[in-house]
């Protein structure tokens, strides 16, 4: 099953948070954003860390400190925001430089997962952190179920 990381997520709600400031550059700390989402302080303060050294954070000292973007929210994609807290997206442990599997010269998957891993990122790129700011929070409607109608042609002599 392919799945975000809880840093991750984490990650993206801190930047969806920030890129819904009133002003568009006011800072949060990260004891506001972590009681506004019952997300762990320890763990949000790290996953913070890491997005400022990825640039796409500011970290902004004082009374009224915190944290802000580090570019517009339009800039920033949600693939950004994956790989500078979990690192490469991947869906296989081989990659291009990792030829330590046992099965690296025989592999018939390799390349095909490659190439899905290509879309996944491709996908994740195209969302921009100003996207999922102004999307709506109510959940997504369910699909109408799809109903199988049987048609019944009488034969003759029934």
């Amino acid at each position: 099953m392919l799945r975000l990381s809880k840093k991750s997520d984490y990650a993206l709600i801190a930047m969806k948070h920030l890129a819904t400031r009133p002003d568009g550059s006011g800072s949060s700390s990260a004891r506001e954003i972590s009681e506004s989402y019952d997300i762990p302080l320890e763990l949000l303060a790290k996953v913070l860390q890491r997005l400022v050294r990825a640039r796409l954070l500011l970290s902004v000292q004082g009374t009224r400190g915190g944290y802000r973007l580090g570019r517009p929210a339009g800039a920033i994609s949600v693939a950004d925001v994956i790989q500078a807290v979990d690192g490469p997206v991947t869906v296989t442990a081989c990659s291009i430089d990792d030829h330590t599997c046992d099965q690296y010269t025989k592999c018939s998957i390799r390349d095909p997962l490659w190439k899905i891993k290509n879309r996944i990122l491709d996908a994740l790129n195209t969302v921009s952190v100003a996207e999922m700011s102004v999307e709506s929070d109510a959940p997504a409607p369910m699909p109408a179920p799809v109903v199988s109608r049987m048609l019944f042609v009488p034969t003759i002599g029934e």
